[in-house]
């Protein structure tokens, strides 16, 4: 169960978020309250996994509340505003809710939220078989099975995936690395890392995996020939 608390300055937005919590497994939404300092005392005696909460708020603004927690904590942020998009992203909240939210946009953000506590508490039969990964402003879960290949670009990464479209991820080749299982996957090349045991073949320089092929770089080659060829 994911306990959880809702910060607005409106009270009707807190009875909506408190509606729709009651109406959706997993979560118990344990107090509410108008004032983010209040808050911030509650949550520095009980701390909880999950924070709804506002952004603009005339007190204090949720940006800076989420700055200010005392743990880390998920939060997914509720708002009548598109704009903070952005920002809901760069402090990692697990989702950005629109007003008026509805349910089933809602129970989308509570499904990601109780994969990612599932994932980070090693919860569940297959907590090893997907990794989380931040895009289109909120967490988003991918199968380590069914990634086809990464591609590096710059500052960011776009990860081809089996039946689903690509998704673009700010990110570094080297922090994928470390999420991904070392033993499912390869980097061969500055640009690209490839589940190893989809690849078909190699020819000299170049391996194939399905209908594509992927240059071997310098820097990779010793690597992956020794671990290829063993």
């Amino acid at each position: 169960m994911i306990h959880a608390i809702a910060i607005d300055d409106e009270p009707l937005a807190l009875v909506v978020i408190k509606s729709l919590c009651e109406r959706s497994n997993g979560v118990n939404l344990q107090k509410t309250f108008t004032q983010p300092s209040e808050a911030l005392r509650y949550l520095h005696k009980y701390p909880v996994d999950l924070i709804f909460c506002d952004i603009q708020m005339p007190a204090m603004s949720g940006i800076n509340l989420v700055k200010a927690l005392p743990q880390k904590t998920m939060v997914i942020f509720t708002t009548a505003y598109s704009e903070y998009a952005v920002v809901s992203y760069e402090l990692n909240a697990i989702d950005y809710l629109l007003k008026p939210i509805n349910l089933k946009r809602f129970t989308q953000a509570i499904s990601k939220a109780q994969d990612y506590f599932d994932y980070i508490n090693k919860r569940g039969e297959n907590t090893d078989e997907n990794i989380f990964v931040r895009a289109d402003f909120s967490l988003v879960k991918i199968p380590l099975a069914d990634i086809l290949y990464i591609e590096g670009l710059a500052d960011y990464l776009k990860i081809h995936i089996k039946d689903r479209k690509t998704i673009v991820a700010r990110m570094s080749m080297k922090d994928m690395m470390e999420k991904l299982n070392s033993k499912d996957f390869i980097r061969v090349h500055r640009s690209f890392i490839v589940p190893f045991s989809k690849i078909e073949s190699v020819r000299g320089t170049t391996l194939v995996l399905g209908d594509k092929e992927f240059p071997i770089g310098r820097t990779y080659a010793d690597d992956f020939l020794n671990r290829y060829s063993s």
